[in-house]
């Protein structure tokens, strides 16, 4: 019996993918909007009619999340995803300025790197798959090994919704053989010329030091703060539905709750009121070790678990119906495994005297992990909002509203997308939620509007070896017609 190499061969089939994929996108470029338009929503339309199914595959392969939620996630990545982007112009010439002489068109990238997680895996795809397309591409997924079979089911059902429009089923492929060499061979690809990277730190760390340009995003370690002037009950409602939403494995998900000292007692009657069990020292010591692995990542074996599995896994004993696990914490890094990003329903739960010192706190939990991501306030004061907004080092301020759900762009009106910008503070090349437009170059085509004479007739005189600054004399400017061609400028913009 022959023997093959499994690395050898998942290798060559990224060469024949891209090589195909190539071939699809330059096919692509040929299109119209409406063509390329008609590709997007016929995979959105898929999507949804393969929502429910496609959950199932996900939650059954990976034993991530609730099954429930990741049918809303696939609905959100295929039809809340199409009606954001739909009329956005992205093929051909996108502006025309007749007095400046510029024109600017758009220039897909050409093929993409995919990577894909196992927390959302069909819903990344079908979310990448449609931006990517919109803005002219064709992608090539790189799937978690541990959600490889749902991520190819997705796939499969992209592709034949493109060939129903009447586009090249290679405009969306996937790796069939995940292999790290494969993942590498992709990113490194001469023909590859971006990488869209949703994953663990150390994948997106891969692709930023693969030599491809690359958009990738760090981890979520959002705080929530619930300011005085909140309508309590509400605020700890939408914390728990955010942190219970498919078991916390969106990465902009509240990861820990913050209040005013004299706060507490209301704040933490609430949240056990709505479902919340506070853990007890010995508790939140034994979770503690769990939650955290050796080298101070997070526990795989907890991503995406109910309260109960958790609490069972780690052998603590909490009431029946917990919702969320909440750990009072007193510091920030190594030794307070609680103050790290945890992908499932647990909290951690910090009080300060006042909302200065709330917004210091949440400022030094961001720098240790998740800067440039997400963070929430529920607040009925606007001048709270402009004080954290100026200080939080996060590219999303949520307010009022679950943070999963509004980080993503569910609840709010930001750009529905699972893949978080986290901005230069966070290590990532946009602080967007990514969309087409982050997908695309954009051509300027500028014509001349003087000559080098007229630019010398306009330099100051330097004579005498000082550049002189001609002042304005006001006699002799009309500044009724000044004033009107300011915000004639103004109003254009």
């Amino acid at each position: 019996m022959q023997l093959y190499d499994k690395d050898l061969l998942s290798v060559q089939e990224v060469r024949e993918l891209v090589e195909r994929a190539k071939a699809a996108q330059q096919e692509l470029s040929e299109k119209s909007q409406q063509e390329v338009d008609a590709i997007v929503k016929s995979i959105a339309d898929a999507g949804v009619r393969n929502a429910r199914r496609l959950a199932k595959l996900a939650h059954e392969e990976t034993g991530f999340g609730v099954e429930a939620d990741k049918v809303i996630k696939n609905v959100f990545a295929s039809r809340d995803v199409y009606e954001h982007i739909k009329d956005m112009k992205t093929i051909g010439e996108l502006g025309r300025d007749e007095e400046r002489k510029i024109r600017t068109i758009a220039v897909p990238v050409g093929v993409i790197a995919g990577l894909i997680p196992s927390t959302n895996p069909t819903s990344t795809a079908l979310y990448k798959s449609e931006i990517a397309i919109k803005a002219g591409n064709a992608i090539v997924f790189s799937p978690h090994p541990n959600a490889r079979n749902c991520i190819l089911e997705t796939v499969k059902v992209i592709r034949q919704a493109i060939v129903e429009a009447g586009g090249n089923e290679d405009l969306v492929s996937c790796i069939t053989i995940p292999t790290l060499q494969a993942t590498d061979n992709l990113m490194r690809h001469a023909d590859v010329s971006m990488i869209l990277a949703t994953g663990g730190s150390a994948m997106v760390r891969a692709a930023y030091s693969s030599g491809t340009p690359a958009i990738g995003v760090g981890p979520g370690n959002g705080p929530a703060y619930i300011e005085k002037t909140a309508d309590l009950p509400l605020a700890v409602k939408r914390i728990i539905d955010s942190k219970t939403f498919d078991n916390g494995t969106i990465c902009a998900s509240e990861q820990s709750v913050v209040c005013d000292t004299a706060m507490e007692p209301a704040v933490r009657a609430e949240m056990e009121r709505q479902g919340a069990y506070f853990l007890t020292d010995e508790q939140i010591a034994k979770l503690g070790g769990f939650i955290l692995r050796a080298n101070g990542t997070m526990n795989p074996m907890i991503v995406g678990k109910s309260a109960a599995v958790i609490a069972e896994l780690a052998g603590i004993e909490i009431p029946a119906g917990t919702k969320v696990l909440v750990a009072r914490e007193t510091g920030i890094g190594r030794g307070h495994p609680y103050s790290n990003e945890k992908l499932a329903p647990i909290l951690a739960f910090y009080t300060a005297e006042s909302y200065v010192e709330v917004c210091e706190l949440c400022v030094e939990i961001l720098h240790y992990e998740g800067a440039g991501h997400t963070f929430s306030i529920h607040t009925k004061d606007s001048a709270m909002v402009d004080y954290f907004a100026k200080r939080i080092p996060a590219s999303r301020i949520v307010v009022n509203t679950p943070s999963a759900l509004g980080g993503i762009g569910g609840t709010t009106a930001l750009m529905p997308a699972l893949t978080l910008g986290c901005g230069a503070i966070g290590g990532s090349a946009t602080s967007e939620n990514v969309g087409p437009m982050n997908l695309l170059n954009l051509r300027y085509v500028a014509e001349g509007l003087q000559e080098i004479e007229e630019i010398k007739a306009g330099l100051p005189d330097c004579s005498e070896g000082i550049c002189k600054v001609q002042k304005l004399n006001l006699n002799d400017v009309d500044v009724d017609a000044l004033v009107s061609e300011i915000v004639r400028r103004l109003r254009s913009i």
